[in-house]
């Protein structure tokens, strides 16, 4: 399905409604909800659409606790250069504007994502640079701070992802991962920074609330 940038647009804002995520009531995101039919469709009928599935329009455990993290925390990215991998509808990029940082770009490879991105920035009067496009492998020298919510999600892309967020942080930068443990989460010698009791919906989650935590990937010695 190829749109223009209006359409969607278009098509988020006729899809979700602008709610506050539980954890986070400083910002405004378009999300789906109960009352739209984005929420209950399934991954089937998305496909029939042309359409991906919108991990944009849900505010993610681990990235909300990312996100109040930064915002609890700010002096992790003010005055920094920040880069946001797998930015979904923009959260914890925003939440990073928000607490001071020069620069804030957020990556995304879904067209509807990037979009989202636009919109939420916009609804929080945050300037946001909108990267698209698959940037695992890069060696992201424009940035300070890598910032990264709920990613580890499938096997071969989870262990991918934290082979080059490793790489990075050897490097010198400094990587922050939000995540409520999920299967193929690396928490080995990752370092847990927070933890923060994250309220859900038995439509995502297998329960009402995740503890999800704040981790930074050290340098290897």
């Amino acid at each position: 399905m190829n749109s223009s940038a209006e359409e969607l647009r278009a098509f988020i804002r006729g899809n979700t409604e602008l709610l506050t995520p539980p954890l986070i009531p400083e910002i405004k995101l378009y999300l789906a909800s109960e009352v739209v039919p984005l929420w209950q469709a399934t991954e089937e009928e998305l496909a029939k659409q042309g359409l991906p599935p919108p991990f944009w329009a849900f505010a993610w455990a681990g990235g909300q606790a990312l996100a109040r993290f930064i915002l609890d925390e700010p002096e992790w990215v003010a005055g920094k250069r920040v880069f946001s991998f797998a930015a979904g509808s923009g959260l914890e990029a925003i939440a990073s504007a928000k607490s001071g940082a020069v620069t804030v770009a957020a990556n995304e490879i879904d067209p509807y994502a990037l979009a989202s991105i636009e919109l939420n920035a916009k609804q929080n009067e945050c300037e946001l640079l909108v990267i698209s496009g698959d940037q695992i492998g890069s060696q992201l020298h424009d940035y300070d701070v890598i910032i990264a919510g709920d990613v580890c999600y499938e096997q071969g892309l989870s262990q991918r992802i934290d082979e080059w967020l490793q790489v990075l942080a050897d490097a010198g930068k400094t990587v922050l991962i939000g995540d409520p443990k999920r299967t193929y989460f690396n928490a080995g010698d990752r370092e847990r920074l927070r933890v923060y009791a994250v309220q859900t919906t038995r439509e995502l989650e297998d329960t009402d609330i995740r503890n999800a935590g704040v981790w930074k990937i050290n340098p290897r010695p």
